[in-house]
Parts: C-alpha cells; structure tokens; sequence
C-alpha cells in the first residue's frame, strides 16, 4: 500500500474500521446499528469507499450510482466526511477526485450530494474546492409509523 490510496470496503471488518471517521457525521448511530443498516444499504447498491494514509482510515464516501430524470445517470453521495484531526490537508478533495474519476469510467453525467443547511464549512469544501454549485433544496417529512394496526 502506497502511503496514501482510496479503496472500496466490502467486508464487515473493513466497514468497523471505517465506523469511528463515519460516526463523526452520523453521531446518531450505534456501531451494530451502522453495521446492520450498511448492510441493507449495500444490497440496494449502496458502496463504501475510504482514503487511507500509512493504513489509517482518514476519510470515508458512501455513494450509489443512480439515474433520474433531472441529473441522469449520476453518482450520489450519501456521506463524505474526514476525520476532524486530519482536515484542511486535502484528503477529501482526493477521495472526491478519486470518486470523480470512478464515476466516469461508469457514464455517469455528474456527481451530486446533500448537505445539511447548518454545514457551512462543508459548503465551502463543496463550492471552492471541488467546483461543485448549488441548485436545490432537499425536503423532508417524517412518517409516523400506526403501530395500533
């Protein structure tokens, strides 16, 4: 391994030892929870994909590729984030670069994400270093399950 490469994780081990830079955007979940959820996740094309330096998970993309009507064959990514004491030294623009040039070599038109409203810092990332542009809002509505039934 060079002293720096981006892979994709496929096993349950390689997943844990993705989970304490990924729990630092998804503070919500539980080892097992990210574990068991990943899984399902992965069935439906889900991909896990993480920069190391000298064998240290430094930062971690979950993507998926996906079609639609308003970007067409695209690259989503459900989750970037580099571990807090390794920011600001480039590891996400190479993992972006990398998933850039993934995305390519499978047709895809554009690469696309969400980001919370309260993540200024990620937008800047987003808009200065990776050249990516603003074009919509995500709306959400929670559906309480009727478990009386």
């Amino acid at each position: 391994m060079s002293t720096s490469d981006v892979r994709e994780l496929t096993t349950e081990a390689e997943w844990r030892a993705a989970f304490p830079v990924l729990s630092q955007l998804r503070e919500h979940l539980s080892e097992d929870q990210f574990i068991d959820r990943l899984r399902r996740m992965h069935e439906e094309g889900y991909r896990l994909f993480a920069l190391f330096r000298r064998g240290e998970v430094v930062s971690v993309a979950g993507v998926a590729l996906r079609t639609n009507f308003y970007n067409g064959r695209h690259l989503f990514v459900y989750d970037l984030v580099t571990r807090t004491d390794r920011r600001s030294e480039g590891h996400g623009s190479r993992l972006m670069a990398f998933l850039e040039d993934w995305a390519r070599e499978r047709n895809c038109e554009s690469i696309t994400l969400e980001s919370g409203l309260w993540r200024s810092d990620a937008h800047r990332f987003y808009e200065d270093e990776l050249g990516m542009e603003r074009f919509c809002y995500t709306f959400k509505k929670e559906l309480v399950r009727d478990d009386t039934a």
